[in-house]
């Protein structure tokens, strides 16, 4: 090989694990009392207090009140000059720490190969170096879900992990180690008059692929029932990892709930009613993700309690014949019917995560009031990931994971100047920032 080629290969492999990791340094544990002082506090599930005093102790909000709050011995006090404060929002599907680049293989790992992957975990493939992480909390966006896919031909994909943005590795990171296991529910609806070249017996061989697609998922949960009884009969039975990662989706008796929820990724109509009917068979505690027909059984969807994760609504309508704001006014739709819902951005598209607020603002615009778009991105989705406990609103006892605004996050011209992760202020420093500083010298 030639010297220079050698050398340049070399720069290359010294260069690239830098080329992909953030940074930042994590700041230590809270230490001292920290009290934010004259601020417009939104606390989400109470009404906004302007003046008011916010103090965190041990990484948790510790009380909330107005100017007259006092100090603690020896706490930091900070002044905010009116700036609004928020809870850290919530991405309730994304791919972040799993796909830095998907145009680069090796910085990808999102999923395996095979259509049947439960014991897959997306958070031991959670790079914590993510350049998309800082980027992400500098959008507000302070906590997500993150997602495994399937693959081309996959149907289980594997269990996600929710994680705050912030840490020196994904044990520091992991809010639910392992929150649910994701099934990738196959198109069911065949449009012929889109294949006019086919022939029948090719499309006859697509509907047949299909069902037996449908059949290994069926298969593949009662396998996994029958692992369970003889698991539970027989502590000494084999262990099959596969089957061993779905027990806590099932229930441990009869009309039990299980300890773990299914998020099935299901939008067409077809697809989520196989969902629902799915769930209902083997016992299944449901959430829907995608949703994009979700309306059409809002009904039944408030009556069995089943969330809906709305991925994303920058995409196009599902039929040729839906009106152009058909996914714009669907939280609106969802909202009004009395279901359980939440705005994701997208979980394909790891680097667009920091849009999680325009995507409720485009929510806003189409029926859902100012309080629900908010809560869409910061309450709900901390609720149906059974969070709600820690995170989705400033009150006292939960982590003081927010940020601080110069105005409303929901517009794209607010700037976030603060972010405090349980009580630590992170650095706004990233990749886009350092390089908008690069080009703002330019002469």
């Amino acid at each position: 090989m030639k010297p220079a080629l050698l050398t340049c290969l070399l720069s290359l492999t010294l260069a690239a694990p830098w080329a992909l990791a953030t940074p930042n340094t994590p700041p230590p544990p809270q230490r001292e009392p920290l009290l934010l002082r004259n601020a417009t506090l939104h606390p989400v599930t109470g009404p906004v207090v302007a003046g008011g005093s916010l103090l965190i102790e041990g990484g948790k909000i510790r009380a909330l009140g107005g100017s007259d709050l006092a100090a603690p011995a020896g706490a930091r006090v900070i002044d905010l000059g009116g700036r609004h404060v928020y809870p850290g929002m919530v991405a309730a599907s994304t791919s972040l720490g799993l796909a830095e680049i998907r145009a680069v293989n090796a910085s990808t790992d999102t999923a395996e190969t095979g259509p049947l992957n439960p014991n897959a975990r997306a958070l031991v493939a959670f790079n914590a170096d993510s350049e998309l992480l800082p980027v992400t909390r500098g959008g507000g966006v302070l906590t997500a879900l993150s997602v495994p896919e399937a693959g081309r031909t996959g149907l289980i994909a594997g269990t996600s992990a929710l994680l705050q943005l912030e840490g020196w590795n994904w044990q520091d990171m992991a809010l639910v180690p392992e929150f649910g296991l994701h099934i990738v529910v196959p198109r069911m609806r065949l449009n012929s008059a889109l294949f006019p070249t086919q022939p029948e017996a090719r499309l006859a061989e697509i509907r047949r692929s299909t069902e037996l697609r449908l059949k290994l998922l069926d298969d593949a949960f009662e396998s996994a029932k029958a692992y369970a009884l003889a698991r539970a009969a027989d502590p000494a039975t084999q262990v099959d990892t596969r089957w061993e990662a779905m027990r806590p989706v099932l229930p441990a008796s009869a009309g039990a709930t299980p300890a773990r929820p299914v998020v099935m990724h299901a939008d067409d109509l077809a697809q989520i009613r196989f969902a629902l009917d799915f769930a209902a068979r083997h016992g299944l505690k449901l959430i829907i993700n995608g949703g994009a027909d979700a309306w059409r059984v809002a009904d039944t969807l408030r009556e069995r309690n089943v969330p809906v994760i709305i991925d994303g609504l920058l995409r196009l309508p599902m039929r040729r014949d839906d009106p152009p704001d058909a996914l714009f006014s669907l939280p609106a739709k969802l909202a009004a019917a009395g279901v359980r819902y939440c705005i994701a951005e997208g979980g394909r598209d790891s680097s667009n995560a920091r849009n999680l607020p325009f995507e409720a603002a485009h929510a806003r615009a189409f029926g859902l009031s100012d309080d629900e778009a908010l809560k869409s991105v910061t309450l709900y989705p901390a609720q149906i990931l059974g969070v709600a406990d820690k995170l989705g609103s400033l009150e006292v006892g939960k982590l003081a994971t927010l940020f601080v605004a110069d105005g409303d996050p929901l517009e794209p011209s607010t700037r976030i100047e603060r972010v405090f992760m349980q009580g630590r202020e992170v650095e706004l420093t990233d990749r886009q920032t350092a390089l908008r500083d690069k080009y703002l010298k330019r002469q």
